[in-house]
């Protein structure tokens, strides 16, 4: 959102000076300057309510989408900022600002063009990328834009210039190695927190992988809210390189890296529309391997009614896109097929899957088994990928690295080399949701599932979530706890708990057959 800019801004000629005021309110990614309706300023520039306005200090600007304040909320010669356009311009209190009209955001032009079935140029390509990054377009431009690529309307030339425009609007890592391993799962499954498992296992075998992940946006966990449970996450390129020198391998935020940061804004807004887009997707993922320096990438692809990818012709279409775009990108890929029928593990939040990834690690006879089976079929694939394992011999390797404690070692040297390693906390309050009837379990809703965790906190709130007892073709009894719901506060765990009580189809039980 802020752009570094020696020249004067471009709507210096209709500039007036306000004094900063930070108001503390949490827009999430979105920068939102408030105006008094009756400021002087607000009258003499015409300002309205979603006005686009640039602010600018020195060389430091931003972009920020004005909301116009009727109440003495602040002074009416002051600007109010959002937290993300505070930490964006990042200038003082009561810091004298220069505020103009933002200019016209001349690629929205391709976006309309695209809309009427006009495809993307490489050139209209970039520019939308590098205005998204100096944060020129609005939430609506944005949500506009991903309806304009949504379905199949991206064509793999289009997805390929997506992909490389995304890339080079943020940092890139570079490696002095021929080979650099990396793995993603497209998502969709609870407690499918196999990244911290496959790292230190392919890292122990010989292979450099630095891994960057997401948090968790519309999910109870992502995979850098479950490492943070363990060990700091949030570390600089040059952290990173001094992790991944020493060790071979990190697990970070790639947020603090700003690899391919369009991506994230981007995700931001498509979530809350609920529209599927390949090329989207497949730019999202294959943006953020290439600027992390991945030179081979195998891909965890859950397949299953209630994931992200709901059908095997789904996941075809989807495996062949990625494919192509990865060689146009000169990355070797691999796509792995897996069951979406159902979570991974027992744990759905921050600290309970970071508990499952130990009990893995540390090969303790009660570690949820399904959560190790796939962990090493992925740190397998990668391991035969990149030449470290033969045809069929990866899977031995991964397991011989888990079971003799090196994967382990090499977690636990990880962890210390980010900056130290600790205990996952605990939840305060617990509750089981118990079985209404006796049967088999036929059926789950993994997405319902993710919903009734975030409900009890997660992942805000590290040790909320739930522990799941009752995979498919689990006998229950009447009374036989399904899950136990973890949270922070009592209000918490009875909004979760009442939500999966409504629920009809969250656990499908009846008699198998």
């Amino acid at each position: 959102m802020m752009r570094h800019a020696p020249s004067p801004p471009r709507s210096a000629v209709a500039a007036s000076a306000l004094r900063l005021r930070r108001l503390g309110i949490d827009t999430y990614q979105e920068a939102i300057a408030y105006i008094r309706s009756d400021s002087p300023v607000c009258k003499a520039e015409g300002f309205e309510a979603r006005s686009r306005l640039e602010l600018w200090c020195g060389e430091r600007r931003i972009v920020a989408t004005l909301n116009v304040v009727h109440f003495p909320l602040i002074d009416m010669d002051e600007i109010g900022l959002s937290e993300a356009a505070w930490t964006a311009f990042g200038q003082a209190d009561g810091q004298m600002v220069q505020v103009g009209h933002a200019p016209a955001v001349e690629s929205f032009s391709a976006v309309r063009g695209k809309i009427y079935g006009r495809p993307f140029g490489n050139e209209a390509i970039t520019a939308i990328i590098n205005d998204i990054a100096a944060g020129a377009y609005s939430d609506i431009e944005l949500a506009t834009l991903i309806t304009a690529c949504s379905g199949s309307r991206l064509d793999l030339a289009e997805t390929a210039a997506l992909t490389m425009a995304m890339v080079h609007a943020g940092q890139r890592l570079h490696w002095d190695a021929p080979v650099v391993a990396d793995k993603h799962c497209v998502g969709g499954l609870p407690g499918n927190r196999t990244t911290l498992l496959v790292v230190p296992i392919v890292a122990a075998c010989g292979l450099l992988i630095p891994k960057t992940s997401s948090r968790a946006i519309t999910s109870p966990a992502g995979t850098a809210d479950t490492m943070e449970t363990l060990a700091p996450v949030e570390l600089t390129a040059q952290q990173v390189h001094g992790v991944v020198e020493q060790e071979g391998g990190c697990i970070a935020w790639g947020g603090a890296v700003s690899l391919s940061p369009v991506d994230d804004l981007l995700i931001r807004v498509e979530r809350p529309l609920g529209l599927d887009s390949d090329g989207l997707l497949v730019a999202s993922i294959l943006s953020k391997k290439a600027s992390a320096g991945a030179t081979h990438v195998l891909i965890d692809m859950p397949v299953g009614r209630t994931a992200k990818v709901r059908s095997p012709e789904a996941a075809a279409i989807l495996a062949a896109r990625l494919g192509e775009v990865a060689r146009s990108l000169g990355m070797a890929l691999r796509v792995q097929m897996s069951d979406g029928a159902q979570p991974v593990g027992r744990g759905i939040g921050p600290a309970l899957e970071a508990q499952d990834v130990l009990a893995v690690l540390q090969n303790h006879g009660d570690a949820p088994d399904d959560l190790r089976q796939r962990a090493l079929a992925l740190a397998a694939g990668l391991l035969e990928l990149a030449g470290k394992a033969s045809r069929g011999g990866g899977l031995a390797m991964a397991a011989a690295a888990l079971d003799s404690g090196a994967a382990w070692r090499k977690f636990q040297a990880i962890c210390a080399a980010q900056g130290g390693m600790r205990e996952p906390p605990r939840a305060a309050f617990t509750q089981p949701l118990c079985a209404l009837h006796a049967g088999t379990v036929l059926a789950i809703d993994n997405r319902l599932l993710a919903r009734t965790a975030k409900l009890a906190g997660a992942p805000k709130t590290p040790a909320a979530g739930m522990v799941f007892h009752a995979p498919l073709g689990t006998v229950v009894a009447v009374g036989q706890p399904l899950f136990t719901l973890h949270a922070g506060s009592p209000g918490e765990l009875a909004y979760a708990l009442a939500y999966a009580q409504a629920q009809d189809n969250l656990v499908t039980i009846g008699e198998a057959g």
